[in-house]
């Protein structure tokens, strides 16, 4: 005769896988619901919007030309190849390798997980003064349409008296009039970005007032983030093939636009010529490390 606690045993045994096979269906069910990318080609263009953007066109020339010329590229590279490239990689590799995200991937080490809490935090920080230069470059985008560009003359009322145009019109026989204008003067674009886009008070006790169309642009700007990515990768992953690929596509009509000035071997030349003293100047580390950011 069976023994009846055998059956019991083989019984609760019954129950355990089948309680196991519903949990491992479960979570296998819940893994696939997680959104992935469609393919290689879109994971591939979101890292090359991450890595190229509005710094690009505007950030390295000026810190490239200020710290040394072709000097620059030198630590530049190195920092790049030393420590940029491999920190980049383990970021992506760990990130496709646990299909999580940046703090639930440390569940494979618990232990740094305030790594993935710091680069949350970094990027919220990053996203949030980048958003705002976008909206300055929607404020200038609208402001452009105008029918003569407003930071192009003198003449508004949030210019000075010190703003001089491109073009003077002035009586040669007092050079010394002239002399003063050019010293102590201000373009009008200087004037436009300060008292106007920015309203700049006189000090840090006077705050002023919101700047409305400011706010707005900013607003826009948000408003444009949060479309992109409401929806996961599903939008964010067809948006990037625009994002990504509009940085490259500004610097080939800047190097085609420039390569046609006048001079423009000459500026080229003197913008890459090595000042190789500025190596020794600590400023320069730090804005190299700035510049990869």
């Amino acid at each position: 005769m069976e023994d009846p606690s055998k059956s019991f045993k083989s019984e609760d045994n019954l129950g355990n896988l089948a309680s196991w096979s519903t949990i491992t269906q479960t979570t296998s069910q819940t893994i696939t619901k997680r959104d992935r990318w469609k393919g290689k080609i879109d994971f591939l263009i979101a890292c090359m919007g991450f890595s190229i953007g509005l710094g690009n066109v505007w950030r390295f020339p000026y810190l490239c030309y200020k710290n040394g010329g072709g000097a620059f590229l030198l630590p530049y590279f190195v920092s790049v190849i030393v420590a940029g490239v491999p920190l980049f990689l383990l970021e992506v590799a760990l990130g496709q390798f646990m299909s999580k995200g940046a703090i639930a991937a440390w569940d494979i080490c618990p232990l740094f997980r305030g790594i993935g809490c710091a680069s949350t935090m970094i990027n919220f920080l990053v996203n949030s003064y980048y958003t705002v230069i976008l909206g300055w470059a929607f404020h200038f985008i609208f402001a452009s349409f105008s029918k003569e560009l407003p930071w192009a003359k003198c003449g508004h009322s949030w210019n000075t008296n010190s703003c001089i145009d491109a073009v003077v019109r002035t009586n040669l026989s007092n050079s010394t009039s002239l002399l003063r204008q050019h010293i102590f003067g201000a373009d009008p674009a200087s004037e436009y970005w300060e008292n106007r886009v920015l309203r700049i008070s006189n000090g840090i006790d006077n705050l002023g007032t919101i700047q409305w169309d400011l706010a707005l642009c900013l607003l826009l700007a948000w408003t444009i983030i949060f479309l992109a990515i409401c929806r996961g990768i599903k939008t964010s992953g067809k948006i990037m093939y625009i994002t990504a690929t509009t940085p490259y596509i500004f610097m080939i009509i800047l190097l085609i636009r420039t390569a046609q000035l006048e001079g423009a071997l000459n500026g080229i030349t003197y913008y890459l010529k090595p000042d190789w003293d500025k190596l020794t100047d600590m400023t320069t580390e730090g804005n190299n490390e700035f510049s990869k950011e």
